[in-house]
């Protein structure tokens, strides 16, 4: 799964990547955790990022509340689920990161790592989105999609971001498709991950630097 993740790229490097110009300044965490907000591309707005919060709030929730019980989508049967069915359909979304965090359980102790894509673009993890909507009052928010490992990262744990590592899968993320063409691209997986351990400071949400980044001398 995915819990912990985060986003420090600079506008230029995004706007370089991304080719489109981003308005206003970049907010950037070390440490992003369930329930904050953080950027997105929709399928809506291809040439925007949007700044919505991680945990999808369903358009049929009866609160609006966003509990962080919903911040993966497991691709396994996403199509049939009641929270996920329409947004896999209809609002899918990149989600921007640089790295995201998984801890390796060693018996009764958790060992954290940081996983970056190698080459150093931003990571593009598949996502999806929903709009939660009572009288003016509007909250966006979304999930990411997990797949299971692949064999480099088995070691770590068992599920992993679906990660569109080429430009060709991101683009078609976010075109119209049928059913069989969504299941199609979730069912590519990283081959350009790399990982490596880092402080268990990354446990905290309150601690948020660049020591995060940083791997622990072996």
């Amino acid at each position: 799964m995915c819990k912990r993740y985060s986003f420090t790229t600079s506008k230029e490097t995004i706007e370089s990547q991304l080719g489109f110009e981003v308005v206003g300044n970049i907010r950037t965490s070390f440490n992003i955790a369930p329930m904050q907000y953080s950027y997105v591309i929709t399928n809506t707005e291809k040439q925007k990022l949007q700044y919505m919060t991680w945990g999808l709030i369903p358009h049929w929730s009866n609160d609006g509340v966003n509990n962080g019980k919903l911040i993966n989508a497991r691709k396994e049967g996403i199509s049939a689920s009641t929270s996920f069915r329409i947004p896999i359909r209809r609002r899918r979304c990149l989600v921007l990161a640089d790295s995201y965090y998984q801890w390796q359980k060693d018996g009764l102790n958790e060992i954290p790592y940081r996983i970056v894509q190698d080459g150093g673009n931003i990571m593009m993890m598949a996502g999806i989105w929903d709009i939660w909507e009572e009288g003016a009052k509007e909250i966006k928010s979304f999930s990411i999609i997990t797949i299971p490992s692949p064999p480099e990262l088995n070691d770590i744990g068992d599920r992993c971001p679906l990660v569109l590592e080429t430009a060709e899968l991101q683009e078609q993320w976010l075109n119209d498709l049928n059913l069989d063409q969504i299941i199609k691209v979730m069912g590519t997986r990283p081959t350009k991950l790399k990982h490596y351990p880092i402080s268990k400071k990354v446990n905290s949400i309150k601690f948020n630097s660049i020591e995060l980044h940083e791997e622990l001398a072996s």
